[in-house]
C-alpha cells in the first residue's frame, strides 16, 4: 500500500476528530429526545399523540443541557486522564533506560530520521508479544513494548514495530482512537450503570404509579442506553482499519525493511493475547489485537465486519510485496 503524506494524513485524521467531536453531541441529543417520547409515550394514559410529542419536546428541552454538561464534563476529565486510564488498564509501566540502551537507541534514531520529538517509553512485564502508541500531545506521547516483543524479536523486527508505533504518532492515528475511545467508554459506562440499577431494584420494586414509572424508565434508559452504545461503537470501527496498513507503509517509509516488520508480524500472529488487558476499547490500541479468540466459519466472518484490525496475514502479505 502506498504510504500517504504525512500532512494528508494529519489532516485527516485532524477531521475525523472534529468530526467524532460534533457526531457525538448529535448522538446523546438524539437519544435523549428518543428517551423522553418513549417514556412520555408508555406512561401517558390518555393517548394523544400530539400531547405525547409536546411533553416530550418540553420534557427533552430541560434534559438536554444537563445531560450535555455531564457529558462535557465525563469527556473532558477521560479525555486529559486517559494516559494514567490506559496505564492502569494495562498494567504499562516506565521503561528504565540504563537497562534498556538498545531500545532507547532504535526509538532515538527513528525519532531522529523524522525529525519527531522522543516519546517516553514503558512496558508491560508480559511475554506476549505486542506493542502499541498513545498520548495527545508532544508530552504524553508514549511507545509501550511488551516484555515478549523485546526479548523474542532481533533488531530489525523489533526496529520495524517501534517505527509502527511513531507512525500512528505521526499520523495523529493516536489522539484519535483516545477521541473514540472516551465517547464509546461513556456509553458502556451508562448501560453497565443503569443495568446494575434495574437489577438491584427489580427485587425491591413496589406498586403503584410512582414505582411503575421508576421501572419504565430504567428500562427505556437501559434501552437507549444500548442503542448508543452500538452507534458509537459504529463511529469507532467508522475509523478506517486503514490506519494500521498506513502505519506498516509509514514503518516501511522509515527503515526501508519490510520484511522485517512483515518477519515481525508473523511473531507477533502466534502470542498477541496480553492477559492483563480486559477490555475492548484499550485493545484497538495494540499493534494486533490482544484479546483475540479462536473462531472460524459464519460467526468468524461476520465478527471481521466489526474489528478494529485487519487480518494480520493480509498485512503481512502486503509488506512482502514491497
Amino acid at each position: 500500500m502506498q504510504y500517504v503524506g504525512l500532512h494528508t494524513q494529519q489532516a485527516r485524521n485532524n477531521f475525523r476528530s472534529v468530526l467524532l467531536l460534533c457526531l457525538f453531541p448529535c448522538l446523546v441529543i438524539l437519544l435523549t429526545f428518543l428517551f423522553c417520547v418513549l417514556f412520555v409515550f408508555f406512561t401517558n394514559e390518555e393517548g394523544d399523540m400530539s400531547l405525547v410529542w409536546e411533553q416530550s419536546l418540553q420534557m427533552a428541552l430541560y434534559l438536554i443541557p444537563y445531560v450535555l454538561i455531564a457529558v462535557v464534563l465525563w469527556f473532558v476529565i477521560a479525555y486529559f486522564a486517559n494516559t494514567a486510564i490506559i496505564n492502569s488498564a494495562t498494567g504499562a509501566q516506565p521503561l528504565a533506560r540504563k537497562e534498556n540502551k538498545r531500545i532507547y537507541n532504535l526509538v532515538e534514531n527513528l525519532c531522529m530520521t523524522k525529525g519527531m520529538p522522543m516519546p517516553k517509553v514503558n512496558i508491560i512485564e508480559d511475554g506476549a508479544l505486542n506493542a502499541y502508541a498513545s498520548g495527545i500531545n508532544n508530552r504524553t506521547y508514549t511507545v509501550t513494548l511488551t516484555r515478549g516483543i523485546i526479548d523474542k524479536l532481533d533488531e530489525e523486527e523489533l526496529e520495524g514495530v517501534i517505527a509502527h508505533e511513531l507512525s500512528h504518532i505521526r499520523n495523529r492515528d493516536v489522539r484519535l482512537l483516545i477521541v473514540s475511545i472516551v465517547f464509546v467508554g461513556i456509553f458502556a459506562m451508562l448501560t453497565q450503570f443503569t443495568f446494575r440499577i434495574l437489577l438491584s431494584s427489580s427485587g425491591r420494586s413496589k406498586g403503584g404509579k410512582d414505582g411503575k414509572g421508576a421501572g419504565v424508565a430504567l428500562l427505556i434508559a437501559l434501552a437507549v442506553a444500548v442503542i448508543g452504545y452500538f452507534f458509537a461503537s459504529l463511529m469507532r470501527f467508522a475509523i478506517s482499519r486503514k490506519r494500521e496498513y498506513l502505519a506498516d507503509a509509514g514503518a516501511v517509509e522509515m527503515t526501508r525493511r519490510p520484511r522485517a516488520l512483515a518477519g515481525a508480524l508473523r511473531k507477533i500472529s502466534q502470542n498477541p493475547n496480553v492477559e492483563a488487558i480486559k477490555r475492548s476499547d484499550i485493545a484497538q490500541l495494540f499493534i494486533e489485537h490482544p484479546l483475540k479468540k479462536e473462531g472460524g466459519g459464519f460467526f468468524a466472518g461476520l465478527s471481521g465486519l466489526f474489528a478494529t484490525h485487519p487480518p494480520i496475514k493480509k498485512r503481512i502479505a502486503l509488506l512482502e510485496q514491497f
